[in-house]
């Protein structure tokens, strides 16, 4: 993954709560190859007229190239599908901004480059209105601040996410970002309990 460190970017305002994975890509279309492509079904049925066509005044059409999108509480809530992340972020977007996210749906954002900021409600409120009205956001993940709405404001993230994002690491890359100190335990538990280590498989045949 690419390192997350600051965003300046357009933004979109989805002033909606308890956006589910459903919402944001209805199961019908994850038989898809992910190479292929999931952004063209972002939000699929709230982005559409009754007859199929995009309805120009939803939010997303109306803000093409946002890459930041901010929301009202519970967004990502549902279903654990991983595909409600590959479609924000194969639409564009980098950072989604909201007072509070499904557990599942957050890891998984986090594991595919793509930050949720947490803020406080009224915050939420404050950016909502100021990027409908067209302001661009920077979001600096090293200072953990949101600037382009009046006074900066601070938002959370998990600190190993943090660490994750700024690095543009997955597990494996944490993991391996402790090997040192994993290779010294592992020394120092082998000279304290020899008995609970892994023998060496003999060769030799059959007896």
């Amino acid at each position: 993954m690419q390192p997350f460190v600051e965003l300046t970017a357009p933004a979109c305002p989805l002033p909606l709560s308890n956006v589910d994975t459903d919402q944001l890509i209805p199961a019908r279309f994850m038989s898809r190859p992910r190479a292929e492509g999931y952004g063209d079904f972002l939000l699929h049925d709230l982005r559409r007229e009754a007859g199929g066509a995009l309805d120009p005044d939803f939010p997303l059409n109306a803000h093409p190239g946002a890459k930041i999108l901010v929301a009202r509480r519970n967004f990502g809530c549902g279903s654990s599908r991983e595909a409600a992340v590959y479609a924000l972020a194969d639409f564009g977007f980098a950072c989604v901004i909201a007072p509070s996210f499904g557990d599942i749906f957050a890891s998984n954002a986090v594991n595919n480059g793509v930050l949720p900021a947490t803020v406080e409600e009224a915050e939420a409120e404050t950016l909502l209105a100021a990027v409908g009205a067209g302001a661009e956001l920077t979001v600096d993940l090293a200072a953990q601040e949101i600037r382009g709405a009046g006074p900066a404001l601070r938002f959370t993230v998990d600190p190993v996410w943090r660490t994750k994002l700024l690095n543009g690491w997955d597990d494996v890359d944490l993991t391996l970002s402790h090997a040192e100190a994993i290779a010294a335990f592992a020394t120092a538990d082998a000279a304290a309990r020899p008995w609970a280590q892994l023998r060496a498989e003999r060769g030799g045949g059959s007896a």
